[in-house]
């Protein structure tokens, strides 16, 4: 099995960076192969909403992009994983453009006729076979947590389409304030929910 963890955050050693490193070492224990992809690292070009990757080479598992850059090896590795984690911090009530950006380009994932009316469609349904969680981290208290609804949103859309549970959601504020106490436990919970991810991967499988 193999779990992936894609890092919206520009802070590559902050605490959402940490976190995520977090939930995939508890994938790990649970036997997971880990990856993660801090995505400020890589060279992501913005859609330019050209739909070639959508409209094209529908007998393909992703569409061909014409951008070069590093997104069509992120694709194909998406494509084989079995789990993901998905994090970021909240940026002016969404998520940073770097994690937007990687967001729109997961476009070759989909396809679509020309003149069609509706959205695209995913090019390789996974039947909920695989599944997702979600990490939110923001100044804002946890008292406020809806802040982070925007983001959960935006970060697990295509995975409606693609057919993917998302299993867990966790929201973590005052992400300037949080002292040793509380570090250690949001460290625990993200653990957790590493470990929950490949369970729930686990018991699909054995319901199918």
């Amino acid at each position: 099995m193999r779990i992936l963890g894609f890092m919206g955050s520009p802070r590559t050693r902050g605490l959402c960076a940490q976190f995520t490193e977090s939930a995939l070492k508890g994938a790990a224990s649970r036997g997971a192969e880990i990856k993660q992809f801090n995505l400020v690292k890589y060279t992501i070009k913005y859609c330019r909403g050209c739909y070639k990757c959508v409209y094209n080479n529908h007998e393909l598992p992703i569409g061909r992009c014409p951008l070069k850059d590093d997104m069509a090896t992120i694709l194909r590795e998406y494509l084989e994983a079995d789990g993901y984690i998905m994090a970021s911090p909240v940026y002016d009530f969404t998520v940073p453009a770097v994690m937007k950006a990687f967001i729109e380009r997961r476009f070759p994932m989909f396809y679509k006729t020309k003149g069609a009316r509706g959205i695209p469609d995913a090019r390789v349904k996974q039947h909920f076979k695989k599944k997702a969680s979600l990490i939110a981290t923001g100044s804002a208290g946890d008292e406020f947590a809806s802040i982070a609804e925007p983001c959960f949103e935006v970060m697990s859309g295509h995975f409606m389409i693609e057919e993917i549970d998302v299993v867990d959601q966790l929201y973590v504020g005052l992400i300037h304030n949080v002292d040793e106490e509380r570090y250690k436990a949001k460290m625990d919970e993200t653990y957790t929910m590493g470990v929950h991810l490949v369970e729930a991967i686990n018991e699909s499988r054995r319901e199918a």
